[in-house]
């Protein structure tokens, strides 16, 4: 993606352009790549083992290598299809092409989908969801960018619900109350017109979720440089370069760490 549209494009970001600007995107076909089998006579539990070793070093597609087969033996092993879903969201944002990204979202999102229907009461397995529908949303056209904001929500809260320590959850959270904060009047007016509407939030409600996130777990720069990010949109210049500055510091450790940066670097660009 070009460096100058990564603003635009993070997060719920064609849901700001309701005026017809985003493109429909068509749903593609839902099929898996193929994975060489690796693992030629391994049990689920080693073949998992090995997959977490790549997924480790954030390298999904020797991670699937194991996984997949592991999946073939153990189908309805949750914890394998939470790492399967993750993988497919890595690979989507190594594609070069807008359509392989969702294609590869909507893959991983059948593996979130199966893990949480299978484990309601697992708090990974509900967050899910909810991961991969934030990495698709910018590919995705305006209607179903609206069907999926209180999808995102519902998936955010059980999470919630089951484990209020988790930093993801809050993360998630907090960003979807930062970009439906910043929605207008009159694309909102469309949004309820043509979809049914649009969930109602503020800025504050995304700060309290990203200090949360940030109380539980300090050491992730996401968290800090979407605070920032929040902070640009109240007008609190101030308090948006400390915090992009704190998430600049902290070494990239992450899958999504280097466009974080990318985009906190641009935040205070336009500061």
């Amino acid at each position: 993606m070009n460096p100058n549209n990564r603003l635009r494009a993070y997060g719920l970001c064609a849901v700001l352009c309701l005026s017809g600007l985003a493109a429909r995107a068509e749903e593609p076909t839902r099929k898996p790549a193929t994975f060489h089998h690796m693992g030629g006579g391994e049990d689920a539990p080693a073949l998992m083992a090995k997959g977490d070793e790549f997924d480790k070093r954030l390298q999904a597609k020797e991670a699937l290598e194991y996984y997949m087969p592991a999946n073939k033996l153990q189908p309805d092993n949750v914890d394998l299809l939470v790492r399967i879903a993750r993988q497919y969201r890595h690979l989507m944002a190594d594609a070069s092409s807008n359509k392989e990204k969702l294609r590869l979202g909507y893959i991983s999102l059948e593996f979130a989908n199966r893990a949480a229907t299978l484990a309601p009461n697992n708090a990974e397995a509900q967050l899910s969801p909810a991961i991969s529908y934030g990495k698709m949303l910018p590919f995705m056209g305006s209607k179903d960018q609206v069907n999926a904001a209180p999808r995102i929500k519902a998936a955010v809260d059980r999470a919630l619900e089951l484990d209020p320590s988790n930093d993801n959850a809050w993360h998630i959270l907090g960003r979807w109350n930062r970009v439906l904060a910043d929605v207008n009047g009159v694309k909102r007016a469309l949004a309820k017109a043509l979809y049914g509407g649009l969930p109602v939030t503020t800025n504050e409600a995304a700060e309290k979720c990203l200090l949360k996130a940030i109380e539980i777990n300090p050491d992730r720069l996401i968290h800090y440089i979407e605070l920032g990010h929040v902070y640009v949109q109240m007008g609190r210049k101030e308090d948006a370069r400390k915090y992009i500055k704190k998430g600049l510091a902290i070494p990239d450790k992450e899958k999504d760490d280097p466009e974080m940066r990318e985009i906190g670097i641009q935040l205070l660009e336009k500061l």
